[in-house]
């Protein structure tokens, strides 16, 4: 039998045999699936998909918590959910503005925290704070339970680091008013649903973090 071989024949379409034949086109090599280069954020290490850092007033659990953000590629997100009823928190709102470092993009949402974690879910995202979106929610008689597992299904989708700061409250005496016993015990049910959830749970007083929980690495 002669063997069958190509012929370089400038008349004929390129891979025509010398029987006669078409050859048969070569099926394309499939393309690999990557993700794109901007979806790939990379993890320092021991910093989980999502931190929650509890503390007191003044305790420096924001500082620690923007530094956890800013050892990853910037631009990162400032979710913040405070809301300036008052001249003091006007103040307080401004000062906070002007304090952060080149790189951070503000977006200041009081109650709809899972939509902008999921509308920037390839972004390094810091939520400061759970206490005031908390707040936010009692005013507004919103479901707690609902926006909890709102916030908790957002996490899961996103692609990128998040560390959540919240305040502990509930170390204090028993508030007077019924609101406030309200707010401490909704606050503590809160951070305890996050914390089971989360991959890294960190107590900060007097600037020093304290590991209360660290998931090994999936």
């Amino acid at each position: 039998m002669n063997p069958i071989t190509l012929k370089a024949d400038p008349a004929s379409p390129a891979g025509t045999r010398t029987d006669g034949q078409p050859t048969p086109m070569p099926m394309p090599m499939p393309m690999p699936v990557t993700a794109p280069q901007s979806d790939i954020i990379q993890l320092p290490a021991g910093l989980p998909a999502t931190t929650l850092i509890l503390g007191g007033a003044r305790s420096g659990k924001s500082r620690h918590a923007e530094a956890l953000i800013t050892a990853l590629p910037a631009p990162w997100i400032y979710l913040a959910t405070g809301r300036a009823f008052d001249t003091e928190m006007q103040e307080r709102i401004a000062h906070h503005r002007v304090s952060r470092a080149e790189g951070w993009q503000t977006v200041e949402e009081p109650l709809a925290v899972a939509d902008v974690l999921r509308a920037h879910a390839t972004r390094p995202v810091l939520l400061d704070c759970l206490t005031l979106w908390l707040t936010n929610l009692l005013l507004e008689e919103r479901h707690i339970p609902d926006a909890t597992q709102a916030l908790l299904a957002a996490l899961a989708e996103r692609r990128a680091p998040t560390v959540l700061v919240g305040n502990e409250v509930g170390l204090g005496i028993v508030p007077e008013h019924k609101l406030a016993r309200q707010f401490r015990d909704e606050a503590g049910l809160l951070h305890q649903r996050l914390a089971a959830q989360v991959g890294k749970v960190l107590f900060i007083a007097a600037g020093l973090p304290l590991v209360l929980k660290e998931s090994p690495p999936a």
